[in-house]
């Protein structure tokens, strides 16, 4: 869309107002992939694993594919709005970070105007997917997930706490609720489980990453951890919520049996890779490298942990606590005899 040129955003300006992309022909190419980069692809790819995950939990293994399709894409969507208007929001602190300034909004590709019009279709066809092929409940809290991103996290919390990480870290964990809601109808005790278990994990990956580019927050006033309390406490508090993640997760386990010996085993390896992590950070907290390092690790511990679950939940695979606690009575029994 063609935009003649405007000067950068102020505060006493409209709430649409930004800058424009200059007066030149785009192909429909490079329009389309702008869009893309505002719903932040990268971030939804890890939402949608955590959401087929509970999916695959949920239905034992046995998840009908149709079903899985439209509600990682209902969900992938819906993420999608969510980051769209946290890039609308934004634009005015994203036009000054580095980081960020190259995004659509601040370069002046997209107006802030045609922005919010795509997020606003983005959760109506969300929420119509959601509802007719998986349930109303997966669709309201698909949309209960744009609501806290964008209310709690992106206009509430971000520019006011430095708890806001931790808080509106729960808008990240709705994806795996909306799978189990798609497939059961539902939300049991291992979907609560399920939503602990990320709600833990973000504020260590998302306060890694704040670590690593915390000037750029200072710079716009963004009061991140490390921003306010320094390097050392975000370290400390990064290997507190580690620690804490490892009993979190395996909750699955027991004492609500979703999970079997295979994710048992495999969440206490990862976890106590990802403890080693943040104690190697504890060491060295203005160490950026060691910050992506941990940042980084973060992602690959939620894959595997999600995969140890698709693999656990396979009949031939699963071992149950109650199986395992059924052996080693049979054994001591045999001992003594």
């Amino acid at each position: 869309m063609q935009q003649t040129a405007n000067p950068e955003i102020t505060s006493s300006e409209s709430i649409f107002a930004g800058v424009n992309p200059p007066a030149l022909t785009r192909n429909w190419r490079d329009v389309a992939q702008d869009y893309i980069a505002l719903t932040k692809p990268r971030i939804i790819v890890l939402l949608l694993i955590t959401t087929a995950g509970a999916m695959w939990i949920a239905s034992a293994g046995e998840v009908d594919l149709l079903l899985m399709f439209v509600t990682v894409l209902g969900g992938a969507i819906a993420a999608a709005s969510a980051n769209t208007i946290n890039c609308f929001y934004d634009r005015d602190i994203d036009a000054k970070m580095e980081r960020t300034s190259w995004r659509p909004l601040p370069s002046g590709r997209i107006h802030p105007r045609d922005a919010l019009v795509f997020a606003i279709a983005l959760a109506i066809i969300s929420f119509s997917l959601l509802t007719v092929y998986a349930n109303l409940l997966a669709a309201c809290l698909a949309m209960s997930g744009i609501a806290t991103y964008v209310g709690v996290y992106t206009i509430w919390l971000k520019r006011s706490s430095t708890q806001n990480i931790v808080i509106g870290g729960a808008a990240g964990a709705i994806p795996p609720l909306v799978g189990w809601a798609a497939v059961t109808g539902e939300l049991s005790w291992s979907a609560w489980v399920l939503f602990a278990i990320i709600f833990v994990w973000t504020p260590p990956h998302f306060w890694a990453l704040a670590l690593m580019i915390r000037d750029e927050y200072a710079k716009v006033g963004v009061p991140m951890l490390p921003v306010v309390k320094g390097v050392e406490v975000t370290a400390n508090q990064i290997l507190l919520y580690t620690l804490l993640m490892v009993p979190v997760s395996l909750l699955l386990v027991y004492p609500c049996n979703a999970m079997g010996v295979v994710y048992g085993v495999s969440a206490i390896i990862l976890g106590g890779a990802f403890i080693y992590k943040a104690m190697q950070l504890l060491k060295e907290p203005s160490d950026r490298n060691v910050a992506r390092s941990v940042f980084k690790y973060s992602i690959l511990y939620l894959a595997l942990l999600c995969v140890a679950m698709g693999v656990d939940s396979i009949p031939i695979a699963h071992i149950s606590s109650q199986q395992v606690i059924a052996l080693l009575q049979s054994t001591s029994i045999h001992v003594r005899a």
